[in-house]
């Protein structure tokens, strides 16, 4: 009796938390209202340079964000003319949980419940208003870290653990790496190889009809890098060099 009690209970928890799941995934991306996304700024790696950068970040800081979406949005004829919005949430003093080194697919599976715990308990909504996505932005002085952590974006919560450069003149590649892990929320997949970090022709590359192929103009949002030639690309320094192409477009929804 309490056996077939217990199962039943899992059972009803497994529906819920796949129903929750379908239901976020449907709303966050059929571009009926602007999405909702709060940026919760913290100190990743406790120095004083990226406490003093936090410091004097404000909500204008993320309008570049706003103007990219909206702009791609309009190439895919998506109506809304605002159709993502960011909000600066309050600074997070407490780290994420670390997922670890190389991980299997339960450890990820636990490091995400144990994550989407410590952001439901470490945060308050922007404005009063729930956010759609949460995305904690690690910074990090680029005296002391010239290479940075991997940065996530997870379609299950609805969250993502985004590590960037606290620095003024980086804000433009902070911006895309942002963008990147904000779309893996909504769906969207990697279109590089990870093992080379060179974007797959012709998914990842912005303009795959282009003649000569190289050098690319643009990056494609998720394939990450400018493809310059077939051996080598460079991080965009702005989201003025970034795009988002067909595929991208379906997953997140833009495209039907």
């Amino acid at each position: 009796m309490w056996r077939r009690l217990r199962i039943l209970i899992l059972l009803l928890v497994l529906l819920f938390v796949a129903l929750n799941t379908y239901f976020d995934r449907v709303y966050t991306t059929d571009w009926d209202t602007p999405l909702r996304v709060a940026i919760y700024p913290i100190n990743g790696d406790g120095s004083p340079e990226a406490e003093r950068f936090i410091g004097e970040l404000d909500a204008d800081d993320f309008l570049a964000l706003e103007a990219f979406f909206a702009s791609e949005a309009r190439r895919y004829e998506v109506e809304l003319e605002t159709p993502v919005r960011f909000f600066l949430g309050q600074q997070i003093r407490e780290l994420p949980p670390a997922v670890g080194e190389s991980p299997g697919a339960l450890k990820i599976a636990w490091w995400s419940l144990r994550t989407r715990y410590w952001a439901w308990r470490s945060t308050e909504d922007p404005q009063g208003v729930p956010p759609d996505v949460k995305l904690f932005v690690l910074f990090h002085d680029p005296k002391r870290s010239q290479a940075l952590p991997h940065s996530v974006g997870i379609q299950k919560g609805l969250f993502g653990i985004v590590h960037a450069f606290a620095h003024r003149t980086l804000m433009g590649s902070n911006d895309a790496v942002i963008a990147h892990e904000l779309l893996h929320t909504l769906g969207a997949i990697d279109k590089y190889d990870p093992a080379t970090n060179l974007p797959l022709y012709p998914v990842g590359y912005a303009e795959p009809e282009r003649e000569p192929l190289h050098p690319q103009r643009y990056a494609e949002l998720m394939g990450g890098r400018i493809p310059i030639t077939p051996n080598r690309a460079e991080i965009p320094q702005s989201l003025n060099r970034v795009r988002v192409g067909p595929l991208t477009a379906t997953e997140i929804g833009w495209v039907d």
